[in-house]
């Protein structure tokens, strides 16, 4: 229920500034957006929908907690033609982790629960490797546990086919026959499992079921009356539908279908199961630059990148629920998440007290919500402008040979995995890795690369390749650790911007 991109990408090593996050104080009221500044936005969200094929998006841009724009785009519902409206709710996906988080700190402020609680004291019947865990480890995906969303676990023959029912006690025996893979605090891989686990803690503690606890202590007292757990079956006022691209099979054109159903089992769990609307989303903005529901001191919590076993903060700089990094020297707290043909970004700029929300209904991947905030923030705040994708002097042309081989290889269907690392080496040959690397077909061999920018990144040298033959081109993201094996591999749709 989450990516960090809407790019292919077969490992999540991005790795932004570490950077401390603090609430900014609002004292004075925003300046409404120029004619402008409206205008640029309409036509760079037009540009975008058209480019990524997305049906229907809504866009939601505060300041100092109040709305300065708060629209809809395209189609909330393709096949009724239904357009999309403030009030149209999409699904959270993963950005939903970051209510489950401020759940826990409040039963933290409430004397029920501590961040040093082990996970095993709220599962009697837990393998005895969970006594280790703690709340803390949950909250910033430095727990071990392995991943439940993975593609072999939810397919028909995993533990967790997503098409089949499963009671709590049934999920809880499930993940706890999952295996660990590092020791608490080691290492840093985001994992859904975690806050499915926490949405139970939660009940547990309180008695409530984990969306019930949510409204009574969050949706409720902001006002967000609209916010509620996913349901099909319930009737629901200005739901949209979720989307994806799909290959025809006979021409292998992208289509567009009604999104994959999921059981109603999968649509209640707490690593992001909700549906909001922008303008639920500004009350929860407002929200977070006051102590309404938060203290200080666990607001901070929250935006405090987590730091490992060896007392380096994790090298994706996430917090309790949040990704806390820096555009251009600003700070940043942000998250994204996709579910069921639907993705989203909350991108929050505290130092400028700006706020960016995006929601499409449109899968991950085809669409990239993360882009699309960070483009509009740039254009309210020239000073948050997004640096463009522009070609620059390549000093290591040795990486280029690396990325040509590796692609010779790719489309060949002769990958050498042993110049891969483990993790990358099962992605790309999973499933989902050959559908996403089917997008280099009529572009290699024989199209150009063109190196557009590059970053060491924690141990990492990170390049990305503007792949261009004729009038098609892809963006190529690629990665060497320090051993010198591909670590990260991404392909996404081009643009323009970083």
């Amino acid at each position: 229920m989450f990516r960090f991109t809407a790019a292919l990408f077969l490992s999540c090593n991005l790795l932004p500034v570490f950077v401390a996050a603090q609430t900014a104080n609002i004292q004075t009221a925003p300046a409404p957006l120029t004619p402008q500044q409206s205008l640029s936005i309409d036509r760079f969200i037009a540009a975008e929908m058209q480019k990524e094929r997305i049906p229907g998006l809504s866009l939601g841009i505060y300041s100092n907690g109040k709305t300065l724009l708060a629209k809809g785009y395209g189609l909330a519902d393709v096949e009724l033609s239904v357009p999309v409206k403030p009030e149209t709710l999409f699904q959270s996906g993963s950005v939903g982790k970051q209510f489950v988080s401020a759940a826990i700190m409040m039963l933290v402020e409430d004397g029920k629960l501590s961040l040093d609680d082990s996970l095993a004291k709220f599962f009697p019947n837990a393998p005895a490797f969970w006594k280790p865990i703690k709340i803390k480890n949950l909250l910033s995906h430095t727990s071990g546990l392995a991943e439940y969303e993975s593609d072999e676990r939810t397919g028909p023959k995993g533990p967790f086919y997503l098409r089949l029912d499963f009671t709590e006690p049934q999920m809880i025996a499930k993940i706890q026959a999952l295996p660990m893979e590092f020791a608490p605090g080691a290492k840093w891989d985001y994992r859904n499992t975690n806050y499915v686990l926490l949405g139970y803690i939660i009940e547990k503690i309180t008695g409530k079921f984990y969306a019930d606890f949510l409204h009574e202590r969050i949706f409720q007292p902001l006002g967000m009356s609209s916010t509620r757990l996913i349901s099909e079956a319930d009737i629901i006022p200005n739901r949209s539908s979720g989307y994806e691209l799909v290959p025809n099979k006979t021409t292998h054109q992208k289509e567009l279908k009604n999104q994959t159903w999921v059981s109603p089992t999968f649509d209640s769990t707490a690593d992001g199961a909700l549906y909001y609307n922008v303008l639920d989303l500004a009350k929860w903005d407002a929200a977070l630059y006051g102590t309404t529901l938060l203290k200080q001191s666990s607001l901070d919590r929250l935006w405090t990148v987590y730091p490992l076993n060896d007392g380096k903060p994790n090298p994706s700089n996430y917090g309790f629920g949040w990704e806390i990094t820096q555009l251009n020297g600003h700070k940043l707290i942000e998250h994204d998440g996709a579910w069921q043909g639907f993705t989203c970004d909350i991108s929050r700029y505290t130092d400028d007290t700006l706020t960016v929300v995006v929601l499409t209904n449109l899968d991950s991947d085809h669409s990239d919500p993360t882009l699309i905030a960070h483009v509009v923030a740039g254009l309210v705040n020239p000073a948050l402008e997004v640096p463009k994708l522009e070609p620059i002097e390549d000093k290591q042309p040795e990486l280029a040979t690396s990325v040509s081989t590796l692609l010779d290889q790719l489309t060949a269907n002769k990958v050498d995995l042993t110049r891969l690392t483990p993790k990358l080496a099962r992605r790309v040959t999973s499933a989902d890795g050959k559908e996403a690397l089917s997008h280099l077909s009529g572009l290699w061999p024989n199209g150009t690369l063109v190196l557009v920018h590059r970053e060491p990144k924690s141990g990492l040298t990170v390049s990305q390749y503007r792949l261009t033959k004729a009038d098609k081109s892809l963006l190529i993201t690629f990665g060497l650790n320090s051993k010198g094996l591909i670590d990260t591999l991404g392909l996404e749709p081009d643009h323009e911007y970083q």
